[in-house]
């Protein structure tokens, strides 16, 4: 992006103040689809650093309740915030708006991933482990303690424990160990604002308009992720798809045992096919979105 329009659109900086950055990133207008249409081609086109700085403010606050998701992993909110606009940016920078998806969808691909890359970053340095069970862990851990009404708690007890590290499959140690690094990181969230201290900083966000660019946005971002499944799931072979639906795309798996009754081979050959096509699968999904501009994440 120009950096005349990135510096105009970060003027509002998160770091010289979180109430007031998010009272004023909510006086930007969210833009309707044909007009976001017309400024991403007059970026894409000519390079109009305006149009640019209309697509990153009109989506200020869809970095920063991204960044909220990201609240109990003990930085600063104002940090990852801003970690979250140069996502934006990049976003802006590579969308093309012919290939049929709204700003908000391709952005989050992107927002979330600068966010991540940066709380790994910043968590190497307390020497946070960065293999691909430790990273699963990462960022999943306040979801599954969501799912089980321990979200507030500081401690885990031991059935808690032994549940996430099974659902996650990583070791218990590794849970304790983790949830210890996170705990405690988001009171700073319900911090009394305003002048008369009875607002929380979340309170700064919250309208309409927000909620709603939030909830097009996350529909938008799960058509586009199911539009590359259901593109990827047609490579595989009709066996594949079967098995493949039937052991990891449904709520209630089959096991190996059912299935290789239906197909009247082994245990192991079941097992064997459902790891080549879910390999397949996400050689596929990763080659599109590749294509397409959109970072995987992690």
């Amino acid at each position: 992006m120009a950096n005349k329009a990135a510096s105009r659109a970060l003027a509002l900086s998160p770091e010289q103040g979180l109430s007031r950055y998010l009272s004023e990133i909510r006086k930007f207008p969210m833009l309707a689809k044909d007009e976001e249409f017309m400024l991403a081609k007059r970026w894409q086109e000519h390079e109009d650093s305006e149009a640019a700085e209309k697509m990153v403010t009109s989506h200020l606050r869809l970095v920063a309740k991204i960044a909220m998701g990201y609240r109990g992993y003990g930085l600063p909110m104002a940090e990852v915030i801003s970690e979250g606009n140069v996502g934006l940016m990049q976003s802006v920078k590579k969308f093309d708006p012919d290939k049929g998806f709204r700003l908000a969808t391709y952005a989050m691909w992107w927002i979330r991933a600068s966010i991540q890359e940066y709380i790994l970053r910043s968590w190497s340095l307390v020497k946070l482990g960065t293999t691909a069970a430790q990273k699963k862990l990462f960022f999943n851990l306040r979801r599954m303690k969501g799912e089980i009404d321990a979200l507030d708690n500081a401690q885990l007890n031991p059935d808690q424990v032994k549940q996430i590290a099974t659902k996650l499959n990583v070791p218990e140690k590794d849970v304790i160990s983790m949830n210890g690094r996170m705990s405690g990181s988001d009171a700073s969230l319900n911090a009394p604002m305003g002048a008369e201290g009875d607002m929380e900083w979340m309170d700064w966000l919250e309208d309409e308009d927000s909620n709603q660019a939030q909830e097009f946005a996350d529909n938008q971002e799960f058509d586009a992720r199911m539009e590359l499944l259901q593109t990827a799931m047609a490579d595989l072979s009709e066996r594949e798809q079967h098995i493949l639906q039937e052991r990891r795309l449904t709520d209630e798996p089959k096991t190996l045992e059912e299935l290789s009754e239906v197909y009247n081979v082994s245990r192991e050959r079941i097992r064997q096919i459902e790891v080549r096509a879910f390999e397949k699968l996400q050689k596929a999904m990763q080659k599109m979105a590749k294509e397409q501009g959109l970072p995987m994440g992690n």
